[in-house]
């Protein structure tokens, strides 16, 4: 049998195995898959200098990129233990062992597990193995006397092989594998949530929005829209899978150094007073003039009125929220008491959040990076200390706070555009969420700074957009970009990483005119 059979028959038998593990992770739960439960495990523990180069290469196309490399992996090693089962079936019996083993201790070090997040792993196993053997030994035939034949008694000899056969088994074992794998996919995928989240009717604000007021959005094409839609809104986080909360069983307990603790329903959540207001969310690891921002009109409950529900000790400097998967991050207490609008949001733009926004609750904080606020798929709100307790991402080596900085971005034109000589026009947007933007300035090569006309600001919990009419003469140009917050901070010229509390530096682009 060639090698290519080997390493063929080991793919398959790789592929049976997820198949039938993503079926059986159904009842048990998406996070015991063995593909996502060792993806969970490789996204806690790799390098965060790795982690922020996989969201500025892939940005929101991140978890994707990992389970594809992942996958990318997993088939060379099945086809080298594939190949190394021709000499003998231990070979491969050895090999699904290691495989099941690191599947099963991923699965069972979720947040959450139970034992019964080994199941899928030791059934997509079983699987492999039967595949495995099938494959391998494609015909039966009486091992001759005399002397050793040269191959493994377990299997059949070279001159045995049947090619169509070996082939169809393939073929049969793969479309099987392709099925129940879409199958598991699809029973454990949004669509039975999303079924609930279309029977929720969302309350009237007890305190709307204002109407986007008129010169808020600048007549710029190219320019990114005030309003963020849901679907072209950012998503970065950590879940591989995205967690599927029934809004009838959702709970938010809260607790901690608190003088009540309680728990509400989702429910109980609606009947509270909600509140409307535009709000700009920015990711941490959004680099100097990168997309990871975006605005909606979000609908929630304050924050702060939950808190002073509960009593709060003036030594809990640190409220600590965890997502359904176990995710935290930790918020400065100060800052939801401050009198911003930091809401438990169940609202985007009008509809319930997507569910991949967080939905049925969500946390929503202005003037804070995501990662210190913007906890998803909510569950506690526990009140400590930044010395009793670290938040998700502060061990990894990202700041305890982060409040979002002063930024600014071009929008039109793009980097390497060509521009027609004569009449131009430059824009973008900047941001300083809870300040606000009082100044955009904009320099063409190495000429002075000038004022850019800003747009009306509904807010300063929003960006803030901007224009610069330019007479464009012919040549390759440099446009760099500047913004001043309300306390009257310029934006630094230092460039910095966006680890440990988000990127600085000026935005600058290269155009050519002619």
């Amino acid at each position: 049998m060639g090698r290519w059979r080997g390493a063929v028959a080991g793919v398959v038998a790789a592929g049976a195995a997820l198949g039938v593990a993503e079926v059986v992770a159904v009842p048990v739960g998406p996070r015991s898959a063995p593909l996502i439960a060792v993806g969970g495990v490789v996204v806690d523990a790799v390098p965060e200098p790795v982690k922020a180069a996989a969201i500025a290469a892939f940005g929101v196309h991140d978890k994707t990129a990992l389970l594809v490399g992942t996958l990318v992996l997993l088939v060379l090693a099945a086809a080298g233990i594939g190949v190394l089962a021709l000499r003998s079936l231990r070979y491969a019996l050895a090999g699904v062992a290691g495989f099941a083993a690191a599947g099963v201790a991923a699965a069972l070090t979720r947040p959450g597990a139970t034992v019964l997040y080994a199941l899928p792993t030791l059934v997509g196993a079983l699987a492999a193995v039967g595949v495995a053997v099938l494959l391998l030994r494609p015909a039966r035939v009486a091992v001759p006397a005399g002397p050793d034949p040269g191959w493994d008694v377990d299997l059949a000899p070279p001159a045995a092989f049947d090619r169509r056969r070996f082939l169809g088994l393939a073929g049969g074992a793969v479309a099987v594998a392709a099925l129940a794998g879409a199958a598991g996919r699809w029973l454990g995928s949004q669509r039975a949530v999303e079924a609930a989240r279309a029977l929720v009717r969302l309350p009237r604000p007890a305190a709307p929005a204002a109407p986007l007021p008129a010169g808020a959005q600048l007549a710029v094409p190219g320019l990114s829209s005030f309003t963020t839609a849901n679907r072209d809104f950012y998503r970065i986080d950590t879940a591989l899978v995205v967690p599927q909360v029934d809004p009838g069983e959702w709970r938010l307990r809260v607790h901690g150094r608190v003088a009540k603790e309680f728990e509400l329903t989702f429910a109980q959540l609606l009947e509270r007073p909600m509140i409307e207001r535009d709000i700009t969310l920015a990711c941490v690891s959004n680099e100097v003039g990168g997309d990871l921002i975006g605005t909606a009109r979000w609908l929630g409950v304050r924050v702060a009125d939950l808190l002073a529900e509960a009593g709060v000790d003036p030594a809990a400097d640190q409220t600590v929220a965890r997502a359904v998967d176990g995710w935290t991050c930790g918020t400065p207490t100060a800052v939801l008491r401050d009198g911003r609008d930091a809401l438990l949001a169940v609202g985007m733009n009008g509809e319930p959040l997507p569910v991949e926004h967080g939905f049925p609750v969500r946390m929503v904080v202005p003037g804070l990076y995501g990662y210190v606020s913007a906890c998803k798929w909510i569950t506690e709100l526990e009140l400590t200390t930044f010395a009793a307790f670290d938040a998700y991402w502060v061990p990894r080596g990202w700041s305890a706070l982060g409040p979002i900085k002063t930024q600014s971005r071009i929008d039109v034109p793009r980097d390497g555009a060509r521009v027609p000589p004569g009449e131009a026009v430059i824009a973008g947007v900047a941001w300083a969420q809870h300040r606000g933007i009082d100044r955009v300035e904009v320099r063409v090569d190495d000429g002075p700074w000038q004022d850019a006309a800003l747009a009306v600001e509904p807010t300063p919990d929003t960006w803030r957009q901007w224009s610069l009419r330019w007479t464009a003469t012919p040549g390759s140009h440099t446009v760099t970009v500047r913004a001043t917050d309300r306390t009257g901070a310029t934006q630094t010229a230092a460039e910095a990483d966006v680890v440990p509390d988000g990127a600085t530096g000026h935005h600058r682009i290269r155009v050519d005119v002619r």
